[in-house]
C-alpha cells in the first residue's frame, strides 16, 4: 500500500503554524469531546454506586468496572489496524451513536421497571468496546488537526478535557444525587445525561472539515493480522517505548483498583454520603486540570525520564496518604495530587509516542500500546474488587502504594532514567 499526503490548511502566514485557538477544526474536536467526557465521568462514578445499590457487592462493582476496560484487551489490536483502514471520523461518529443508544437504554429500562444488574454489565461492555475504537481514532487523528510542534499543547488540552470531565461530571452527579430520592434514581439520571452528551459529540464531529488520515492509494497487500503484527513489531523494536509500555502496564494495573477502593473506604469506613463521594471525585478533577495546565511547561523544561519516574514517585506518596486518611480532607488532597500527575505523565508519554510514528501506522501503534497498558486495567479492577472483601480498602491501598514504589525503583535501573 502506498500513501500520499493530503494537504493541510495552513495558517495565513506561510511557515507559521496557526494558533490552536484559531484552529476551528481542533476547537470543534476539543469542545465536543469536553461535553462527552463530562458525561462519561458522571456515569463512571454512578456505575459502581448503581451496582453497589443493586447487589451490595464490592466484587460485582469491581467486575462491572472491569467490563468497561476488558474491551481494550480483546479489541485494541484489530481496532488499531481497522482504524488505519477506515475513515476515522466516520468511525468516531458511529461509536458515539452506539454509546448513545447503549447508555440511553438504562434510564429507559428503569422507567419501564426492567432495570437489572445483567443489563448494566452488558451496557458497560458495549460502551467500553465503542470507547476503544473511538479513542484510538481520536488520538490517531490529532496529528492531522494540528502542526507537529503543537502536539504537546494539543494533547495537554485533551488532558485538560479529561480533567474538566473529572471536575464537572462528579459535581453534576452530586447535584443529581441530592435531588434524587435514591442512589439508583440518581445513577439512572447520570446515565441519561451521559447518553445526551454523545449526541453533542456527534454534532461537533459532523462540522469538522479536516480529513483525519492521509489519502490511501493502491491496493492493500497485507492481511489484517499482518498489519497488527507490523504495529506490534514497531513498538517492540523501539526499546524506550517498550520500557514505557511495561511501566505504564504496571501503573495502570495498580491504579485501576483505586476508584472502587476509595468508594468503599468513603462509604463504609468514613461513613460519607453519595453526594460527598461525588465531590471527592470532583476535587480529583481540580488536580487534573492543574496538571494539564502545567504539563506543556514541564515537557519543555524536564527530560522524559524525569517526568515519568517523578510521576510514579508522587503517586506512591499520594496512595500512602489515601491509605491512612482519617477524614475526607486528606482523601481530597491525596486524590487531587494523584490526578494532577496523570496529564503530566500522559503529555510526556503520548507526545513522545506520536513523534515516532508515521501516520499510516498510528492506529496500530496506539492500539498496541493501549492493548498492553489499558487491557491490563480490566484485570486490575477485577482483582481489586475481589481483594476488597478480605483485605479492606486501607490494606489494599497500602499494597497499591508498595507496587508503585517497586515499579519506580525498577524503572530507575533502565535507560528511562537518562531519557
Amino acid at each position: 500500500m502506498s500513501y500520499t499526503t493530503s494537504p493541510r490548511r495552513e495558517a495565513p502566514e506561510q511557515g507559521k503554524p496557526r494558533a490552536l485557538w484559531r484552529n476551528t477544526d481542533f476547537l470543534l474536536l476539543w469542545s465536543g469531546q469536553t461535553v462527552s467526557v463530562v458525561g462519561s465521568n458522571l456515569s463512571q462514578v454512578a456505575l459502581p454506586l448503581l451496582i453497589l445499590a443493586l447487589t451490595h457487592s464490592p466484587a460485582q462493582a469491581g467486575l462491572v468496572v472491569a467490563l468497561q476496560i476488558i474491551p481494550y484487551l480483546l479489541f485494541s489490536l484489530p481496532a488499531g489496524a481497522l482504524i488505519d483502514r477506515w475513515d476515522r471520523k466516520k468511525a468516531m461518529i458511529y461509536c458515539d451513536m452506539i454509546r448513545w443508544l447503549a447508555l440511553g437504554s438504562v434510564p429507559l429500562a428503569f422507567f419501564l421497571g426492567y432495570l437489572s444488574a445483567p443489563q448494566i454489565y452488558l451496557v458497560a461492555f458495549i460502551e467500553g468496546t465503542a470507547n476503544v475504537i473511538f479513542t484510538l481514532a481520536q488520538i490517531s487523528s490529532l496529528p492531522r488537526t494540528v502542526q507537529p510542534e503543537q502536539l504537546p499543547q494539543a494533547y495537554a488540552l485533551s488532558e485538560i478535557t479529561e480533567s474538566i470531565g473529572s471536575l464537572l461530571g462528579p459535581l453534576l452527579g452530586a447535584l443529581l444525587t441530592s435531588l434524587a430520592r435514591t442512589t439508583v434514581v440518581g445513577a439512572v439520571l447520570a446515565y441519561l445525561v451521559d447518553s445526551v452528551s454523545y449526541l453533542v459529540s456527534i454534532i461537533s464531529l459532523r462540522f469538522i472539515r479536516t480529513p483525519f488520515q492521509m489519502e490511501r492509494a493502491g491496493e492493500r497487500k497485507q492481511s489484517l493480522w499482518q498489519e497488527i503484527a507490523e504495529g506490534l513489531g514497531f513498538l517492540w523494536h523501539q526499546k524506550l517505548l517498550r520500557i514505557l509500555a511495561l511501566l505504564t502496564m504496571a501503573v495502570n494495573f495498580l491504579m485501576s483498583q483505586v476508584p472502587v477502593a476509595i468508594i468503599v473506604l468513603a462509604r463504609d469506613q468514613l461513613h460519607l454520603n453519595d453526594a460527598t463521594i461525588y465531590l471527592i471525585f470532583c476535587v480529583n478533577g481540580v488536580g487534573g486540570l492543574l496538571g494539564g495546565l502545567i504539563a506543556p511547561w514541564l515537557k519543555a523544561h524536564l527530560r522524559l525520564g524525569q517526568i515519568i519516574i517523578g510521576s510514579v514517585l508522587v503517586w506512591t506518596l499520594a496512595l500512602a496518604l489515601r491509605a491512612m486518611a482519617p477524614s475526607v480532607l486528606l482523601l481530597l488532597i491525596a486524590g487531587g495530587t494523584v490526578n494532577m500527575m496523570w496529564p503530566i505523565y500522559a503529555v510526556a508519554l503520548v507526545s513522545y509516542r506520536l513523534s515516532l510514528a508515521p501516520d499510516e501506522l498510528l492506529g496500530r501503534i496506539n492500539s498496541a500500546f493501549r492493548f498492553l497498558t489499558y487491557g491490563i486495567e480490566g484485570l486490575g479492577a477485577f482483582i481489586g474488587g475481589l481483594l476488597l472483601v478480605p483485605l479492606g480498602p486501607r490494606t489494599e491501598l497500602w499494597l497499591i502504594a508498595a507496587g508503585l514504589a517497586i515499579s519506580g525503583i525498577v524503572a530507575c535501573g533502565t535507560q528511562l532514567r537518562q531519557a
